[in-house]
């Protein structure tokens, strides 16, 4: 007789067999391919989810970006080459996830997290959603504290607030790339999270060796160079903000540097078009705005027990222009604050070249002294004066006297020259740079 001990024995011996068995799948198969995009039939899944295509040697990552009748459109992430018509599809997950943790630091990824630096595979063992984790807004802690950047025209004249987040705008050759090693390097940060999308290939190293240095030891560097697939950019940077969001949770305060967000931006004008959306504005589809809102609003102070992050999202203008660029004038209305680099400044070797008059930290007033709050509009006046006023001075038209503040901002013009003037390896603290501008009006009675 078989005793009800061991029917139950057997079903558990059972039930162990089968889920160690591998789970079965359900494929779909490749219709066509058209550039980048895929048409998949057979399949059922939402926008977003990841797929595994079947090619020779293996398979090829793959995440949908839309529908079209009773097909899906997916993108790639490491292009269609390879892909034959008619290969397998199965869904992965419809949710990714980035694997975090203290492991990363001091290492570069690629936007799919592996190690790019020739070192081990990191022991990261932290799931965070590559999309993250939306924050109640009013859960937020506000901005007042002063985030210490260590470069004394930022610190004096735009002060950062903890958990900002602030746009670097600048056109081609004008001293970017110096400016973001110098905020990596200088910056009071426990963490710093470097994004480098769209990147030259060349550039992502010669930027980890010649502004990191010893800093690189608290850094996390996302590479996704030129090169890679519009999926694999929009991945890195997505990649860098979960990375940055994960130690936010843990009571850290990350800078999370992204350069740039106008490639991320054109990657998703991409893989918008790719999915069949109407384009607007200079060909970026509608959604492309949406998804940079998106992006930025991931930064910032976190809730209760939660650490910050502070980020500086560059953005590249084409010829100088900053009014007419759809993504500068989307950035400097979904951020808060934003630092211009002046061509004519970097001409006039005053480095970092910020434009003091078009800069601006909106927090600004509520995390300084009224005296410092003082200082930096004064200056910021004459400063103004004294460029509006340029031409006249250079034609040697002006007679002093006639303009007080004019005159005023003559006086001092070496002074805030040399505020504004910073080598790129020497840090200059909050305190030394409110002295300095205290110096700058030192010969007032």
């Amino acid at each position: 007789m078989i005793s009800l001990d061991n029917i139950k024995s057997k079903a558990e011996t059972h039930l162990r067999a089968a889920l160690a068995e591998a789970p079965v799948h359900r494929y779909g198969r490749v219709l066509w391919a058209n550039g980048e995009k895929l048409r998949v039939s057979g399949l059922h899944a939402p926008i977003g989810a990841r797929c595994l295509v079947e090619q020779e040697g293996g398979e090829a990552a793959a995440e949908i970006i839309g529908f079209e009748a009773e097909s899906l459109l997916l993108m790639p992430e490491q292009g269609t080459r390879g892909i034959m018509r008619g290969a397998r599809v199965r869904v992965e997950t419809t949710e990714m996830a980035v694997l975090t943790g203290p492991s990363l630091l001091g290492r570069v990824l690629d936007a799919r997290g592996k190690a790019l630096d020739g070192g081990p595979v990191p022991e990261a063992t932290i799931p965070w959603p590559m999309l993250g984790n939306p924050i109640n807004p009013m859960e937020r802690a506000r901005i007042d504290t002063p985030f210490d950047v260590g470069v004394t025209a930022i610190n004096a004249l735009t002060t950062f607030g903890r958990g900002m987040r602030v746009g670097l705008f600048a056109g081609s050759g004008v001293g970017k790339t110096t400016l973001l090693g110098m905020l990596a390097r200088h910056s009071r940060a426990d963490v710093v999270v470097l994004a480098m999308i769209g990147e030259r290939g060349r550039e992502i190293r010669e930027f980890i060796e010649d502004h990191l240095g010893e800093t690189l030891s608290r850094v996390v560097v996302v590479a996704s160079p030129a090169d890679d697939t519009p999926l694999a950019r929009v991945h890195g940077a997505y990649r860098a903000a979960a990375i940055a969001e994960s130690f936010r949770a843990q009571g850290k305060h990350v800078l999370l540097l992204v350069d740039s967000l106008t490639r991320l931006a054109m990657a998703l004008r991409e893989i918008g078009l790719a999915a069949g959306e109407p384009p607007a504005s200079k060909g970026y589809p509608p959604s492309v705005f949406g998804a940079l809102s998106a992006y930025a609003e991931r930064a910032g102070n976190g809730g209760p027990g939660q650490g910050s992050i502070t980020a500086i999202h560059t953005v590249l203008v084409e010829g100088d222009d900053h009014v007419s660029d759809p993504v500068a004038d989307t950035a400097r209305a979904i951020l808060d604050g934003h630092i211009v680099l002046s061509r004519a400044m970097a001409e006039a070797t005053i480095y970092p070249p910020i434009d003091i008059c078009a800069s601006l930290s909106r927090p600004m007033p509520n995390l300084v002294a009224k005296e410092h709050l003082h200082l930096s509009q004064r200056f910021r006046s004459l400063w103004a004066r004294k460029q509006e006023k340029r031409d006249i001075i250079d034609l040697g038209a002006y007679a002093p006297g006639r303009d007080p503040i004019l005159d005023e901002a003559l006086h001092r013009q070496s002074a805030m020259e040399a505020l504004l003037r910073q080598d790129a390896e020497v840090r200059i603290g909050l305190d030394e740079a409110l002295i300095r501008l205290r110096s700058v009006f030192g010969d007032e009675p």
